[in-house]
Parts: C-alpha cells; sequence; structure tokens
C-alpha cells in the first residue's frame, strides 16, 4: 500500500478514536466505578483477543498461502493485518472498512485480484463461523434449557435451521462459481448507475475473472477449507471467555454452555443490526434477552457490559490502528516451487 494511504487509513482511525472517546455513554465517576468492578478481569476481557485475534490470523494465513501467487504471508504479518481489518471493521458502518484495507496492503505483493480473492474468501469463512456459533447456541440451548423451549422458540430455531442450511448452500454456490462478476452484474440494471457499472465492468472484466478464479481454487483444497474454519470456529469458541469474565465479574455465576449461549444471542442481536458501527444497543439488547431468559438478568447488567466491550474494543481500535504503518516490510515471501500452495 502507498504511504499515503497509509496514512489516510491512520488519520482516519485517529478521528474514530477521538470520536468513540467523546461519544461514550459513562460519565467519568460511572466509568471508574463500574471498570473498578471490574478489577483484574478487565485485563482478562482484553488478553481474550490475543487468543481470538490469534485464530483469526490463522485463518486468514491459511485462506492467502493457499493461492496459486507463488508467494507465502507470514504469521506475524496476517496477525497484524487481522488486528488492524477488525479494527478499521469496527468504526465503519456495515463493517466494510477492513476489507479495502486487507486488498490494498496484498494487493501490493500479490495484485489487486488476488487479493480480493484471498479477503473475500476469508470474508466468506468469517461470516460462517458465525453461523457455525449460532448452530452450537441452538443446539446448546436445547440441550441445557429445554423446558424453556415455547413453540415460538421452537419456531425460531427451525428458522435459522432454514436458514444456515441457505447460507451452507450459498456458500458452496460461491466457491463452485465464483463472486465478483455475477456480484456486478445486478449492479448493471440499476437506474443511472448502471452505464457506469457496466463500462467498469467491461474495462476490468479480467481481473475480475481472475478473483473469482481465486475463490473457486478453494474448491480444489478441501482440507484448508476445514482447517481455516476450524480456526475461525475456535476463535468464536474462545471468545466466549470475554463473556464469562464479565458475567463473573458482576456477581453473576454461569457456566461455560451458559457463556457460549450469551455469546451466541449477542453476537446474531449484532450482526442483525451490521449496519451500525460498533453495533451500537444491538448487543445491549441481544444480552439483556438471553440472560433474562437464562434467568440470570440483573440491573444494571447491560451497561456494565457495555462499557467492558467498549473499552476492550477501544484498545483494540488503539493497537490495530497503530500497527498501519508498523512491520510493512517483508509481508509476504517467495514460496519454495516445490510445495503445495497451501501453508
Amino acid at each position: 500500500m502507498k504511504p499515503l494511504y497509509r496514512n489516510l487509513f491512520m488519520l482516519f482511525g485517529a478521528a474514530a478514536i477521538v470520536v468513540m472517546l467523546c461519544t461514550l455513554d459513562a460519565d467519568y465517576p460511572s466509568l471508574v466505578s463500574h471498570l473498578g468492578r471490574a478489577g483484574l478481569r478487565l485485563p482478562l476481557v482484553v488478553g481474550v483477543w490475543v487468543v481470538v485475534y490469534a485464530c483469526n490470523a490463522r485463518a486468514f494465513q491459511i485462506i492467502v498461502n493457499m493461492g496459486e501467487h507463488g508467494k507465502r504471508l507470514s504469521y506475524p504479518h496476517a496477525y497484524k493485518l487481522t488486528v488492524s481489518g477488525f479494527a478499521f471493521s469496527y468504526i465503519t458502518p456495515f463493517g466494510v472498512g477492513g476489507l479495502p484495507f486487507r486488498v490494498m496492503e496484498l494487493g501490493g505483493h500479490i495484485g489487486t485480484a488476488q487479493a480480493g480473492a484471498c479477503v473475500a474468501l476469508y470474508s466468506m469463512m468469517h461470516i460462517f463461523s458465525h453461523f457455525c456459533l449460532w448452530l452450537t447456541s441452538v443446539v446448546l440451548f436445547v440441550l441445557c434449557y429445554g423446558g424453556l423451549m415455547t413453540p415460538l422458540l421452537w419456531s425460531l430455531f427451525a428458522m435459522f435451521l432454514v436458514v444456515f442450511a441457505l447460507a451452507g448452500i450459498l456458500f458452496r454456490k460461491v466457491c463452485n462459481d465464483g463472486l465478483a462478476e455475477g456480484l456486478s452484474r445486478p449492479l448493471n440494471r440499476l437506474p443511472w448507475l448502471g452505464k457506469r457499472t457496466q463500462s467498469w465492468q467491461a474495462n476490468h472484466i479480467a481481473d475480475l475473472r481472475r478473483m473469482d478464479a481465486g475463490i473457486c481454487h478453494l474448491r480444489a483444497c478441501p482440507r484448508v477449507f476445514l482447517q481455516s474454519l476450524l480456526w475461525e470456529y475456535a476463535g468464536r469458541i474462545v471468545n466466549t471467555l470475554e463473556y464469562f469474565f464479565i458475567l463473573e465479574a458482576f456477581g453473576i455465576n454461569l457456566t461455560f454452555a451458559d457463556a457460549v449461549l450469551v455469546l451466541g444471542f449477542t453476537s446474531l442481536a449484532g450482526n442483525l443490526l451490521f449496519f451500525m458501527p460498533m453495533q451500537l444497543g444491538a448487543r445491549e439488547g441481544g444480552l439483556s434477552l438471553i440472560v433474562g431468559l437464562l434467568g440470570m438478568g440483573a440491573a444494571g447488567l447491560g451497561v456494565f457490559a457495555s462499557l467492558c466491550t467498549r473499552v476492550r474494543e477501544l484498545i483494540w481500535i488503539v493497537v490495530g490502528v497503530a500497527l498501519v504503518r508498523i512491520g510493512n516490510k517483508g509481508m509476504l515471501s517467495d514460496r519454495n516451487p516445490s510445495s503445495p500452495p497451501v501453508p
């Protein structure tokens, strides 16, 4: 990536951090009180994400190194791109800010088309791991809290299973047919915008097809698919510890299975309102719903959990933005020609 673009990303990130600090939904005495209550569990909440990002980085590295571009992404650089990429995703609407950042960083080494394919594949894997976490939550809820099931919950869970199956079918179709060229066709039919997208597609058709070829390459590497998905899913399970520590700090005793349910339903609520930066308000609503359903509700829990997660996010966003200008040399190295295109 050009230094100018890195500087722009840094300026945008720094501005977002200032806005977040100025709009934090708590006065200073309340903030000190809640963080004091969290005590030593707050560093644990922040530290959980060292491991979560480690799992995400490994999944991303596996995807990138699968490509036929002849390059190998080192794990430290995969970790750096992961932390910075998620930092920009946190602070942008729809959570898309991390995608162009990763593509631009990788594009200078393996080309924009290959970089786009790798980032698109990883994003799909990241999304699919969400569905796997939600499926785990549904199964755990039925097994552990079957007595709470109502006709409404059975109907909602059945609908989710249908959506999960459709997501799996869509994922397979994308891996078989690609994504870029097919996604650009509907844009050509839009009024006013259609002619511009047609012209753009005609000028970039070769890049779009190279990107789709990179995406379809996953079909020939089922081992890569399973490895990357397992690492992403492992990151989700480790992420469960965040809510485990937060709820324990608030004085709520829970099992690890309860923590999985809390994360699963909170994550689902946040992703249903994915267009909101940092999922403002959505996760708190999901948290209140699930802890109330499990009989663990307590006054002030939503505010306490919100502040803990916001502080954790703020710390990692600062780290991610700071990493934009650090360690950018030697990001990818030539792969041994005799070795297979997987890590």
